[in-house]
């Protein structure tokens, strides 16, 4: 399986709907990613017809795929781990981690929570992530939060970290300069898969890469 990668590098969010292959394709024809967390669709259940051609395109690439919050599925699906939310990874890491075992991705984002992700990275989460979500109402504030904690996370600790809402080339520039492992964008469905891999190009264009 696909392992994640410790250069500074690029994570897609893609919903698994009918549409997405794609431009899932075009976009991991853009460039080096590193892996795809597959959300279901918009007020949809995951669909195992949808989501496992989805999974196929994503290690044929040489990415990890992993879905959110379904730890039994991402078994069944061969995919290579699980990303857990903020309203899962608190109570459900060690249950994930025992479905998947230590030889998939287990990933959490911990919130705004310092004590958390340190406690995640202690039980021996993958990555941390942090995000700004869109339902926070001063998104300033939130990508500010974001920002804060990806510094205070990458100049303490060894375990790799995710910035999650990325919606920008110079967003994605500022946060891996302050250190990220990766930079996660959402692509849109309604982008089309011409837009999403300009989209990526830019954004993997304006990732620095560091030593390791």
């Amino acid at each position: 399986m696909a392992a994640i990668q410790s250069s500074c590098s690029l994570m897609l969010v893609v919903e698994a709907s009918d549409s997405a292959r794609q431009q899932l394709e075009a976009v991991l024809a853009a460039g080096a990613i590193s892996s795809v967390c597959f959300l279901p669709a918009a007020e949809r259940s995951y669909d195992v017809q949808t989501l496992r051609p989805l999974i196929h395109a994503t290690q044929k690439a040489g990415a990890a795929a992993l879905i959110v919050d379904d730890a039994r599925l991402a078994r069944t699906l061969k995919a290579d781990g699980v990303h857990l939310s903020a309203r899962q990874a608190k109570t459900d890491y060690a249950e994930a981690r025992g479905v998947v075992g230590n030889g998939c991705i287990v990933g959490a984002d911990a919130g705004r929570s310092r004590d958390l992700a340190m406690q995640l990275g202690e039980d021996g989460a993958d990555y941390i992530a942090f995000s700004a979500p869109d339902f926070v109402a001063d998104q300033q504030a939130a990508r500010e939060r974001r920002l804060d904690l990806v510094k205070w996370w990458a100049e303490i600790f060894e375990v790799p970290c995710v910035a999650f809402d990325v919606d920008s080339a110079a967003d994605a520039a500022t946060l891996a300069a302050a250190g990220a492992d990766f930079v996660a964008l959402r692509l849109s469905p309604s982008l089309a898969p011409a837009d999403a891999r300009e989209t990526a190009a830019a954004m993997l264009a304006a990732l620095p890469r560091r030593d390791t």
